[in-house]
């Protein structure tokens, strides 16, 4: 049997071989995004696997645009993680968050789910729940509520990121700016007292800024790591917002700063 950063054997099936090598992308971009460079023999070291196997790994994201090869490994060519490496990523705190975040909807709901790994987990959980309306801007959200019998799914319009699969821009703000939503779901990049919720990119935050302004309430899932955290584009202060579910890995400090802020904070 094998494991995340293994290398599969000859045998496996293609579809492992693919998850895996998924795995070792998003490893290998998270730690990028954390030291600005990395070197091929620590990396096969990080992942379990050859030195070949870690070159053919950053020749791959280097055709993506990725990141840039250097001499013995590679430096970072990009600031936001694409989500489809995301999803490995604390995905057992996620899947927490995401069950206590669906037990704030009542059946007949107007819900709003932005786009992120986190509120993807949200979606699924509404999947099983009673009947709801759900609106987002998430390309593979919809994806994954279209086919639900009990979901009633609004797709706004914009212009897709392919970073994010988020539809931004005014054709999504105009969309949103005709409906009423009981609660929204919201993912950030980043949240802390002072700064607020932020993510990687101005548009984006624009359309989840407008998609908070038409809920009656609105909670941030995010998992421990974004707690503290500021990045470039600020989507709303602390204050729009009424709650904020995380998990028991949040540093208590930040916990204790959102809280002296007013803000609701739950630890799943």
């Amino acid at each position: 049997m094998t494991t995340a950063g293994q290398e599969t054997p000859p045998n496996g099936d293609a579809a492992a071989r693919r998850r895996h090598r998924a795995d070792r992308f998003g490893r290998i971009l998270q730690l990028l995004g954390e030291k600005g460079s990395v070197d091929v023999a620590d990396l096969a070291l990080d992942l379990g696997v050859s030195e070949a196997t870690v070159r053919r790994d950053l020749r791959a994201l280097a055709n993506q645009r990725l990141l840039e090869r250097a001499h013995g490994g590679a430096v970072s060519g990009a600031t936001e993680l694409p989500v489809r490496y995301r999803s490995g990523h604390a995905h057992a705190e996620k899947l927490r968050i995401a069950r206590a975040a669906a037990e704030r909807v009542a059946e007949g709901d107007v819900v709003a789910l932005t786009g992120g790994t986190t509120t993807l987990e949200v979606a699924r959980c509404l999947a099983y729940r009673g009947e709801v309306s759900v609106v987002t801007n998430a390309l593979n959200i919809g994806a994954e509520l279209a086919v639900r019998p009990n979901v009633k799914l609004i797709m706004t319009g914009g212009v897709a990121r392919g970073v994010s699969y988020e539809l931004v821009g005014p054709l999504a703000d105009a969309t949103l700016d005709k409906i009423n939503i009981d609660i929204a779901f919201v993912g950030v990049d980043g949240i802390e007292r002072n700064a607020g919720l932020t993510t990687q990119n101005e548009t984006e935050a624009a359309t989840n800024r407008v998609l908070i302004e038409r809920s009656r309430k609105a909670i941030v899932v995010a998992d421990s790591s974004k707690l503290g955290r500021v990045v470039f584009a600020g989507i709303a202060p602390v204050s729009a917002i009424s709650e904020l579910i995380t998990d028991a890995g949040a540093d208590p400090a930040e916990v204790d700063r959102l809280r002296t802020a007013g803000l609701t904070v739950t630890v799943v």
